[in-house]
């Protein structure tokens, strides 16, 4: 027999209350294996396919593992670096930004000359903010993003449990599958074939998106002259995956470069320009339907605001786990919704079956049991 529904809330809850307990206590301790395991769900799809092409799942793994090593080491040889250089660039030259931002305003409104002007003085203290900690600001994200991702996650640990993982994966998969309670099995796999077609279809059309749309947006602005072209590209495709914000800070951050840049031809800035309008018209036509999909049932706003409140409260780990458990309540408040529709509570007496009516004959009238007189008028003989 089935355990009653408010026990089975009373263990699902324990093990959610135990599940971000153990993201706030183990964040730091969980984050290589979280980022192995997002890896190793990102990339088994591939090896699902070089197993169909007639590798087995250990030569499809190690197939894998050195395309990414030959990526990885591609990227520390010839994009870091560059990126890197251009952030400290970027960084330093934005006191000299700032001031031609001041100068630039100065001479269009005379106004702001006054140095009792509200306007003038944000701009003063944000020029004297920028120039006093734009040094410290470049070597305050190096460090910051070296500390919460060391190099050593990234090089030894990350790759290790990616790989076993990856390699490990439908084995996995399969023995959870025979632990679950046999009541609520077959409900169980829908909603995690939902929760999976949820994830492939952003995590997986997201991340690659993000990845076309950064070496576009790289390769074009540098193409165009920008430059930090390579830098303001890889910020755009990074934050891609947040609906709106790569377009609006990259767009924001390559046109305000390219007027500093090319103050006075037009041109050139319209080209900047022309480079995000035609990634918006990629991304929204192209990209974004056939990588992503229109039924993977996130909405923007909900995105948005489980990535904010996962890093506000668990931090980094935070944001990395934010959409996955966004799209395991998305799936579960669409089940609970149709669960709710089909339930009397929502339907009332409309959801009743209606009593259909019975035709059976009227039953006959009782016969008197008062002897009756035949019609001659002589008395019944057996009176």
């Amino acid at each position: 027999m089935a355990l009653p529904t408010s026990h089975q809330l009373r263990y699902w809850g324990i093990a959610a209350a135990v599940f971000f307990l153990a993201i706030w206590f183990l964040g730091d301790v969980l984050l290589p294996f979280i980022v192995g395991g997002a890896i190793a769900y990102f990339l088994d799809p591939v090896a699902d396919r070089l197993e169909r092409a007639g590798l087995n799942r250990a030569a499809a793994t190690a197939v894998i593992s050195l395309v990414a090593l030959l990526l990885f080491v591609l990227l520390v040889l010839a994009v870091i670096p560059t990126l890197v250089d251009q952030l400290t660039a970027l960084v330093n030259a934005a006191p000299d930004i700032a001031r031609k931002l001041q100068n630039f305003l100065l001479e269009r409104f005379p106004d702001l000359a006054d140095s009792t002007s509200t306007i003038r003085q944000t701009l003063t203290r944000i020029g004297q903010a920028i120039q006093e900690r734009g040094a410290d600001l470049a070597e305050g994200v190096l460090t910051s993003a070296l500390g919460v991702i060391s190099i050593v996650l990234f090089i030894v640990v990350v790759p290790v449990v990616a790989f076993y993982l990856l390699l490990d994966w439908d084995d996995m998969v399969a023995r959870v599958d025979s632990m679950l309670p046999l009541d609520h099995a077959p409900t169980i796999r829908r909603l995690a074939r939902e929760i999976d077609a949820v994830l492939a279809g952003f995590v997986r059309g997201q991340v690659s998106v993000c990845l076309v749309l950064g070496t576009y947006y790289a390769v074009a602005l540098m193409l165009a002259g920008l430059q930090f072209g390579l830098i303001v590209g890889a910020i755009a495709g990074t934050i891609t995956f947040i609906p709106y914000v790569g377009a609006l800070v990259g767009g924001a951050l390559a046109i305000g470069l390219a007027l500093f840049q090319f103050w006075g031809d037009w041109f050139q800035i319209g080209i900047v320009a022309a480079i995000f309008a035609v990634g918006q018209f990629m991304e929204g036509n192209i990209l974004t339907p056939r990588l992503v999909g229109k039924s993977v049932g996130l909405h923007p706003v909900w995105l948005l605001f489980a990535l904010s409140a996962f890093g506000t409260v668990f931090g980094f780990v935070g944001m990395l786990i934010a959409v996955p458990v966004a799209a395991s309540i998305g799936v579960l408040t669409r089940f609970a919704m149709e669960r709710y529709r089909a339930s009397l509570l929502y339907q009332g007496k409309a959801g009743l079956p209606t009593p259909t009516p019975s035709f059976t004959t009227a039953p006959e009238a009782p016969k008197s049991r008062r002897s009756r007189k035949p019609a001659s008028g002589r008395a019944d003989p057996g009176a």
